[in-house]
């Protein structure tokens, strides 16, 4: 057996003394998964995990101290939650239990799980039996006589042994050894291919497995040369094997709007309590909400903030007419390597170029589908002119440049709106200023009904992207296409130009076709015009209804709402920027 090599940290990443057991366990398991974890700090709760947690806090409350070596000669030990470390290593245990007696010590570890069936009966798992040996490895160290563990598998009540043999010790050295140089390497693994781990894995939705391997491999050569395929919508060649779908189609959480002015919001135990003065309006569970919305004069106690940074559960604060000025969010976005490569391309012009080409073409492609499927007749000419548009986006040679098309664009798209628009007006002379007319787009203020919808869904739709930013690692306010600017999320504005008419500007359109919101909504605010408290309610039905609404991927053909797909597609953008997957698979709807 070789000797361990001279752990070196990579440039500008320090690395921490001692790696935990579980990590090498991780290692075995999925060295991706392990990267992520240990790595790059990345974690999410499962039901396994959360279940394992409960366990291994039951043991840890009854921690008792380790006699020393010479006295487990001659004692009976049982001894619960004992950290060792080791020196040589590098790695430090925490084990659940230790047994002995006539000086011979055995690791005990709880799982949470069930056996392997070997050929020869019961048997550990690979990674099970790798977190052993270092348990079993500093126990030697520390001067302690052991000679085999023991895992308690919880679902099937077994204890299953492992000798810890020459053969084990010099496998978990090598281990060691490779987790320990893929951390210093600095670089994330390829994911597992076709693995029967990965569904279970609590960092699915984050690892992407198959859509990245399916990105990366020859299939990919062939995706979105263009985005423009009239006939196909979005060239490809068949898939040579399916993307399982590993994540969920929808979110169980959603999100919390506070609408009404003068409301508090505190919090008792895992509950929300929103109150109005004294009497209380509202209880929400932390466990059912994924983000609180507050809009105008609502106020938050220190102790519901702190309470919902710590569950990740981010705070969207907006004006009362629907601007969103900012975000409050716990520090869980760990990911600095992630942010430095964003900050390094961002100065990249070639690089900004490239994906800005992607993003722009592809709101004109999606702008244009929705001219298709929903304009009562739009004209020859203006279809014609966007589909020219968006080849032009593809080519164009400067960020001012694609500007330019852009705004060319979005200037007949919404020449054409008012022909998507399909409601009967209410011809209540008290109303009569607020019909909805639209004869092109204005802001700041909105000067029309429906310009103050689609300002208010612009709004909602760049709060959700900066979520997805701060969720994947990202800086939202360091963008590629949109510029830096004070207090603009310019990355999250980046991601947003392909949704804009596939989100916002249809659930506008729901909205008012299906009249969720009328003209008695809306009142006039100086030289604007603004939703009342019971328009904005409305209206935050009809986009809650479109993000939750399923739509297929054209890549890896499946279903997911759309507030899946917009964490779907930042992580996608992290994998380019992180060199595993080559171009940015825009989302082009067909």
């Amino acid at each position: 057996m070789g000797a361990l090599p001279i752990i070196s940290e990579p440039a500008g990443r320090e690395l921490p003394d001692y790696m935990p057991a579980r990590m090498v366990n991780e290692f075995v398991y999925c060295p991706r998964l392990f990267y992520y974890e240990w790595v790059d700090g990345v974690f999410r709760e499962s039901v396994d995990t959360v279940e394992g947690k409960i366990q291994h806090q039951r043991v840890d409350k009854r921690a008792t101290e380790m006699p020393a070596p010479e006295a487990a000669a001659t004692e009976q030990i049982h001894s619960r939650s004992v950290t060792l470390s080791s020196e040589r290593l590098r790695v430090i245990a925490k084990i659940d239990m230790v047994e002995g007696s006539e000086g011979v010590v055995t690791p005990v570890d709880y799982k949470h799980g069930r056996p392997r069936e070997g050929p020869d009966g019961l048997e550990l798992w690979p990674a099970d039996r790798a977190q052993l040996a270092i348990q079993g490895l500093v126990l030697r160290e520390a001067g302690y006589r052991c000679e085999e563990g023991i895992a308690y598998y919880a679902k099937t009540k077994q204890r299953v042994r492992v000798p810890f043999d020459a053969a084990l010790v010099e496998e978990t050295e090598r281990n060691i050894r490779s987790a320990w140089t893929l951390a210093t390497i600095g670089s994330i693994p390829p994911p597992l291919e076709d693995s029967p781990k990965c569904p279970g894995c609590s960092l699915v939705g984050i690892c992407l497995p198959d859509e990245t391997n399916w990105l990366t491999g020859e299939t990919a050569d062939a995706v979105q040369l263009s985005l423009f395929d009239e006939d196909a919508g979005l060239p490809r060649k068949p898939v040579a094997r399916e993307v399982r779908q590993l994540v969920t189609p929808r979110d169980d959480l959603r999100p919390l709007y506070l609408n009404s002015q003068g409301y508090k919001v505190g919090k008792s135990g895992e509950v929300l309590q929103v109150k109005d003065k004294e009497q209380l309006k509202q209880e929400v569970r932390l466990g059912e909400i994924c983000q609180v919305n507050l809009m105008g004069n609502v106020q938050v106690s220190t102790q519901a903030v702190q309470t919902l940074c710590e569950a990740a559960i981010p705070i969207c604060y907006f004006s009362q007419g629907g601007w969103f000025y900012g975000i409050t969010t716990g520090l869980n976005s760990k990911n600095i390597f992630l942010r430095r490569t964003q900050f390094r391309l961002a100065d990249q012009e070639w690089f900004a170029r490239s994906l800005a080409r992607r993003l722009v073409a592809g709101k004109i492609r999606n702008q244009r589908t929705m001219l298709q499927r929903n304009h009562v007749e739009p004209r020859g000419e203006s279809l014609l002119g966007m589909r020219q548009m968006a080849e032009q986006a593809e080519r164009a040679q400067s960020l001012e440049e694609l500007l330019g098309i852009e705004g060319n664009a979005a200037r007949i798209y919404f020449g054409e709106f008012a022909g998507m628009i399909k409601t009967e007006e209410d011809d209540t002379a008290a109303v009569e200023q607020f019909r909805f007319d639209f004869a092109g787009r204005n802001r700041r203020p909105p000067r029309d009904a429906v310009n103050a919808l689609l300002s208010l869904a612009y709004s909602l739709l760049g709060k959700d992207l900066t979520i997805a930013c701060y969720a994947v690692g990202f800086d939202p306010y360091l963008g590629f296409y949109h510029q830096p600017r004070f207090g603009r999320p310019a990355l999250a504005l980046d991601l947003m130009e392909p949704f804009r008419p596939l989100i916002a500007d249809s659930a506008v359109l729901s909205a008012i076709n299906t009249r969720m919101v009328t003209p008695r909504d809306f009142v006039q605010a100086g030289p604007g015009v603004a939703l009342t408290a019971n328009g904005r309610k409305s209206f935050f039905r009809a986009y809650e209804l479109r993000m939750d609404t399923l739509v297929t991927h054209p890549l890896f053909e499946y279903r997911v709402s759309y507030r899946r797909l917009l964490e779907i597609q930042a992580r996608l953008l992290a994998r380019v920027l992180e060199g595993e997957i080559a171009e940015y698979p825009v989302f082009v709807t067909r």
